[in-house]
Order: structure tokens, then sequence, then C-alpha cells
């Protein structure tokens, strides 16, 4: 079950269906309000968005491994917090705790729901978009990375993204998230950062720190190879895959 970051959308995980599904049934979401979702009817707050996606992964049959991308990192320790039943490990991608654990960082995510509306979906993912990628990303990735961002960010879903990171910060859920966890973080991430991860791996109890080479924030799209196989790792320890176990 992949989980995508708070500019993105399930097409942020094309490199993973087209690998993974291969050895594992794999599925990505378009949160609610963003890209093909319905806009909620009121603001989700981040457990909403978790038991969202825990009625999605009891829909296909039962316990998942959960990958989740900076938000969707978020969105995947809470559901791994509140639905442990549900989640048999988890990869958890240049995510952080939440923006609540430094005030300066939260006003700034809330800030951003404004900048959305003011400058439209494209110009706001053409700024953006750059930030998210190394120095070396080719221009056709970013050029990828910001027409994915513009057609899957709107208000209001984007706004009550933003407050939901704005007021979480989940260092308290961490001690008790019993699965095994790879917390992985592009070494040119200067979004949620290297640091960061490796807090979050310190904190959960089964956690694993990877730094991924040459990949920034979106290391699952800078550098899907590398990481692909460190996934197939997690799945293999976990004996997800039948064929692994």
């Amino acid at each position: 079950m992949c989980l995508h970051g708070i500019g993105s959308s399930s097409a942020a995980f094309a490199h993973q269906l087209a690998d993974l599904s291969t050895v594992a049934r794999v599925v990505a979401w378009d949160a609610p309000g963003y890209a093909a979702s319905p806009d909620p009817q009121a603001a989700p707050g981040l457990d909403g968005y978790a038991d969202t996606a825990a009625e999605l992964i009891r829909e296909r049959g039962g316990r998942a491994h959960v990958i989740g991308v900076s938000w969707g990192g978020v969105i995947a320790l809470r559901l791994a917090a509140r639905h442990p039943d549900l989640v048999a490990g988890l990869v958890i991608a240049d995510s952080s705790r939440g923006s609540g654990t430094d005030q300066g960082r939260a006003e700034g995510m809330r800030r951003r729901a404004a900048e959305l509306e003011a400058s439209g979906a494209q110009e706001f993912a053409a700024a953006r978009a750059p930030r998210l990628l190394s120095p070396d990303a080719p221009d056709g990735l970013v050029r990828a990375v910001t027409r994915t961002m513009a057609a899957s960010v709107r208000l209001p879903g984007y706004a009550w993204a933003a407050e939901t990171m704005a007021a979480t910060d989940l260092t308290p859920d961490l001690a008790r998230i019993d699965v095994p966890a790879l917390v992985l973080c592009g070494e040119h991430d200067t979004v949620t950062g290297v640091e960061e991860s490796q807090r979050i791996a310190g904190l959960l109890p089964r956690g694993v720190f990877v730094i991924l080479a040459g990949a920034g924030h979106l290391a699952n799209q800078e550098q899907p190879a590398a990481f692909n196989d460190w996934v197939r790792a997690q799945l293999r320890i976990t004996a997800l895959i039948p064929e692994f176990a």
C-alpha cells in the first residue's frame, strides 16, 4: 500500500507499481481530496486519513506492507499505531514526525494553502518541484514531478493536509509501533532531511535507517531501482512474499 506525499498522487509510484507488481500486489492511492479522489465533506485530520487507508487495506484482504513517502509516511506511521493488526511492515521514505515538532515548520506548512490559492496549481508546482529533487536531477524528472503536482493538488484538500502536518508530532506514537520498519532518506533531501529520518528510525523499536545515494526528497522517483531493491529486501524480511519466506 503506497501513500504519496502532500504535493503528489498515486502517479508518484509509477516505478513501484511497474516493478514491484512482479512480486506483490501493489496498490497506490490518491489521498482524499487529491487527484481522482473526491473531496471529503470535512477535514479528515490525521486519524481520518489513517482510517481511510485502513479501510482500503481491509477491502483488499487483510494485512499490508505500507510504503509512505513524506506526508504519506506520517499517515503510514499513524496507521500502524492505530491499526497494528493491518500493518505487517513499513517503509518510511523522506518523512518526518510531522511539522508540529517545530513552530517555524508548522507556520510554514500552514502558509502553503494560501500560496496555492494565490498562484494556482501550475505555478505552485513549478516553484516547489525542483526543491524536492537533488541538484543533479534530470530536467525530465523535474517536469514530471511538476506535472504530477499540478494535476494532483487542489483546495480544500491540500489545505486540510497541510493543517494536519502542522498540527502533528508523532514522537509519542513511535515507541509503540512494533513492526519491521525501513526508514529511508535521500542523501540530498533538504525538505525533511537525513537527521529527521534518523530520529524516526531511532525511536521505532524495529527501525532500520538507510541513506539512498543520489536522491533528494523524492527518493522513490529519483532512484527507483535502488529504492525498489530496498523495498524487496524489506518484504523478504517480513516474509510477505511466499517465495521469499
